[in-house]
């Protein structure tokens, strides 16, 4: 079984190398339309459209080319292929057009949520200001307790009571029902 292991290993390691280097080499046509791999640059000058390929992995879009102008200094120029902006304007739209979208469906959920609670707001309304109206209206009022008996409210249980659906009708309605 080590007999086969250790050269299947040695075979996959090979490649993996060879992977690696391939991906350290620049690709070019020159003026001539003869193919050119090397690990260094194409000459300054070469069109865009003819490198194929360059380590980063760009292939025919923004590539920087080091030249030398003299043996003192050095220049960098950069060279764009035509078109090379323009997925990236394309990109970009579809990106604002995307946040636009969202952005108007937030508006919309805030507006259904702020329209269902204004809903649920005036129904409180209503029923405090009912409650109100019927605990100053001297008519006997009961609630269920605990066990199931029916219990009425002494005038004391009464005024708190009618506390309470006042301060829910000032917070709903904005004012407390004022009664008969």
């Amino acid at each position: 079984m080590q007999k086969i292991a250790l050269p299947f290993v040695a075979c996959l390691l090979a490649i993996a190398a060879s992977g690696a280097h391939a991906q350290s080499l620049w690709k070019w046509r020159d003026a001539s339309g003869q193919l050119h791999v090397s690990d260094t640059a194409p000459p300054p000058g070469t069109p865009a459209k003819n490198i194929i390929s360059s380590p980063g992995g760009v292939s025919q879009g923004a590539i920087t080319l080091t030249t030398a102008a003299s043996s003192a200094s050095t220049t960098t120029a950069t060279v764009a292929a035509p078109g090379a902006s323009a997925p990236e304007t394309e990109l970009e739209k579809r990106k604002k057009a995307a946040d636009k979208e969202k952005a108007e469906k937030e508006k919309a959920d805030r507006a259904a949520i702020a329209q269902k609670n204004d809903a649920i707001r005036k129904d409180n309304c209503t029923r405090a200001t009912n409650d109100a109206t019927s605990i100053q209206s001297g008519v006997r009022i009961s609630t269920t307790n605990a066990q199931g008996e029916r219990v009425f409210l002494d005038d004391a249980q009464r005024a708190a009571e009618l506390r309470r659906v006042q301060d829910i009708a000032a917070s709903n309605c904005g004012a407390a029902p004022t009664g008969q």
